[in-house]
């Protein structure tokens, strides 16, 4: 069980940036949930990269009809859970 307590400040630091992270994308977009156009924007990446990544098993992408969107606090968090 140690090992549980030795991690637990690294989740919770990984927490604390992704909702700053989340914070400041939701407050420059407007909204809670992106688009592929606000994806390309914020990695920089192309459109055909952005939908092969938003297509990934790991992406946290929600689908709403026929149109895929990942909700800004969980878009933060798999990018710096990705970045660590």
């Amino acid at each position: 069980m140690s090992y549980e307590r030795d991690i637990m400040p690294v989740k919770s630091e990984l927490g604390v940036a992704a909702a700053l992270e989340a914070r400041r994308l939701a407050e420059k977009y407007g909204r809670d949930y992106l688009t592929c156009d606000d994806l390309t924007e914020i990695l920089g990446l192309g459109m055909n990269n952005v939908r092969h990544m938003i297509n990934s098993e790991d992406f946290p992408v929600i689908e709403v009809g026929n149109r895929k969107v990942v909700s800004v606090i969980a878009f933060a968090y798999w990018q710096v859970k990705k970045a660590v």
